[in-house]
């Protein structure tokens, strides 16, 4: 067994969360390690948001050019694997070379606890003992499997579905959440048959009701049948299909497709050989690890960030906590603040969210205005075949002051940083109906759903 000399800083995961806080731990000045087991970058880079992202596009651009374009699907979806496994090859060489470029010390191996300032980290055999003053922790999340349907043959979670090297001619998705969503809409448009099964009465229940209408639109023309308030139960494989028997309004189905694909949530990585028990980190009920506002866990030296914590399990929410960790253990002032904190489904039309929504204001019993404007007629939704959707803006009806946001729509991904923005620093929505927003482009909806609020705010104020 090898010993490592004593390092400031620990980071054990390197998704976008370890790598971040590697990356600033070692940019604020302390000598810093980060241990991988699997694959560097983790599963975000190579199973979860990059590859999943970069099929969802080559599906748009399949579909798009489908009635000009003589490649047949089969072809095409060969294509997108590649383009995307290259994606995902430059991201992950990205990943090792700002590590390296840092001075950070990459370890290949499962970390595991020794002590609170001890750490083995296991490879292939090989043991070797690293000591440190501080540890974050970013393992990350894996998707829950469920009893009834263990991954493995036709029954996938979306690591394998993210993998597959010909399309499905059907697939019966459990779960309408948005990893159950983007990739069944994906699927669809390269011609397979979807359906999926959500237990609760909407798909994407994290939204509203009227925000998902047009998601819901969109997938009932992509040919996607959606059964909610379903219950799936049991399922029977054979060698080319796969049966699955579910419950709806206590009467019973079944679907036969090629495939299932599970996708109910994820469930952190707390459990196994980490060995938190043995330095006495609690868990929650949840195997979440509880944290303060600087990410510290119950042990003060002991942070931990991204899906291993409480909140949306979220890659930018992992990033931006990877920064606060670092920065307090550098012992900068810092703490996490969630106010604008985005979440986006790269569904089709996209959605995205940040801050607080109507329901959420009204419940909190703050008077406010709703500012909206559609994509309908503005031009370069118009030019970009994408009209459908909206934005909401919701705003203190007293001062203005924009308190959250919602989108439905195209590029709603890239538009919603606009309003997290005007949260982040307190701007009203005069500040977003003044700014000059170039013509034509889609962030003049922005600009239209503010100078609606700010006419609705006048209004209520007396200033007609």
């Amino acid at each position: 067994m090898s010993k490592l000399e004593s390092i400031e800083t620990l980071v054990i995961g390197s998704g976008p969360g370890g790598y971040v806080a590697a990356l600033r731990s070692a940019q604020l000045g302390m000598k810093t390690a980060i241990v991988e087991r699997s694959q560097l970058g983790g599963v975000c880079t190579h199973v979860g948001c990059i590859p999943s992202k970069a099929l969802i596009a080559e599906a748009h651009r399949y579909d798009l050019l489908r009635p000009f374009n003589h490649t047949n699907a089969a072809a095409s979806f060969k294509n997108a694997q590649d383009f995307k496994q290259g994606i995902v090859n430059k991201q992950s060489g990205g990943v090792h070379y700002l590590l390296k470029n840092a001075g950070v010390s990459i370890l290949e191996g499962e970390a595991r606890f020794v002590d609170e300032y001890t750490a083995i980290i296991h490879q292939s055999g090989q043991k070797q003992t690293i000591s440190f003053k501080n540890a974050i922790l970013a393992t990350g999340s894996r998707p829950i499997e469920l009893q009834a349907f263990p991954v493995g043959g036709r029954i996938l979670s979306s690591t394998e579905a993210l993998s597959l090297t010909e399309i499905p001619n059907s697939l019966v998705v459990i779960g309408g959440g948005y990893i159950g969503i983007e990739l069944g809409q994906m699927y669809a448009k390269f011609g397979t048959k979807v359906t999926i099964l959500e237990g609760g009465q909407q798909v994407l229940p994290g939204f509203e009701a009227e925000l998902v209408g047009p998601v819901v639109r969109q997938m009932k023309a992509d040919g996607i049948q959606t059964i909610t308030g379903a219950t799936a139960e049991k399922v029977m494989q054979n060698t080319d299909s796969i049966t699955l028997h579910y419950s709806q309004h206590q009467e019973q189905h079944q679907v036969t497709a090629e495939y299932v694909l599970v996708t109910v949530g994820r469930k952190p990585n707390t459990d196994g050989k980490l060995g938190l028990e043995r330095i006495g980190l609690p868990l929650t009920s949840r195997g979440m690890i509880a944290t303060d506002k600087q990410c510290r866990t119950a042990i003060p030296h002991i942070f931990a960030i991204g899906d291993i914590t409480a909140g949306p399990a979220l890659a930018h929410k992992a990033s931006y906590e990877a920064k606060v960790a670092a920065e307090a253990i550098a012992g900068l002032t810092t703490e996490v603040d969630y106010k604008a904190m985005p979440l986006v489904v790269f569904s089709n039309p996209e959605l995205a969210s940040v801050g607080l929504s109507e329901e959420e204001a009204q419940a909190q019993g703050i008077p406010f205005v709703i500012g909206k404007a559609s994509f309908g007629i503005n031009g370069r939704a118009l030019a970009l075949r994408e009209t459908e959707g909206y934005i909401k803006i919701v705003a203190n009806q007293a001062t203005g002051i924009v308190m959250g946001a919602q989108i439905v729509g195209v590029e709603a991904s890239t538009l919603v940083s606009e309003l997290a923005l005007a949260i982040e620093m307190g701007a009203t929505v005069e500040d977003l109906a003044l700014t000059i927003h170039p013509h034509p482009t889609l962030g003049e909806v922005i600009m239209e759903a503010a100078e609606n609020a700010v006419r609705k705010t006048a209004n209520r104020n007396g200033r007609d």
